[in-house]
């Protein structure tokens, strides 16, 4: 039986301008006969681009590429970001309010 040595890429991308507002999207495919590899970005306007990966095998079965694991998982980290910033304001006043009274004992 012949061996397969195809091999397929493929490309696109798309951009939107509503009111000066820019949303861009790309996708890039590269197939072979050890299966399908996909490339999604995603930016919407005064965003970081989302990018999201993943891998067929020649099957058609999604894998898990561990290496990227948690990269593939979006996580809005505003809220962590502010907890830590009120969290260090708490602590710097907490700090002062010690200096006052071990000054004025």
């Amino acid at each position: 039986m012949p061996s397969s040595t195809f091999q397929s890429f493929s490309t696109s991308s798309s951009s939107t301008t509503i009111n000066g507002q820019t949303t861009s999207k790309s996708e890039h495919t590269f197939t072979d006969p050890s299966g399908t590899r996909v490339e999604r970005t995603h930016q919407a306007p005064g965003e970081a681009p989302r990018v999201e990966r993943f891998e067929t095998d020649a099957t058609g079965r999604q894998l898990e590429d561990h290496r990227h694991a948690d990269a593939k998982r979006i996580q809005d980290v505003t809220e962590e970001e502010d907890a830590r910033t009120k969290e260090r304001a708490y602590e710097e006043r907490m700090q002062d309010e010690y200096a006052k009274r071990e000054g004025g004992a």
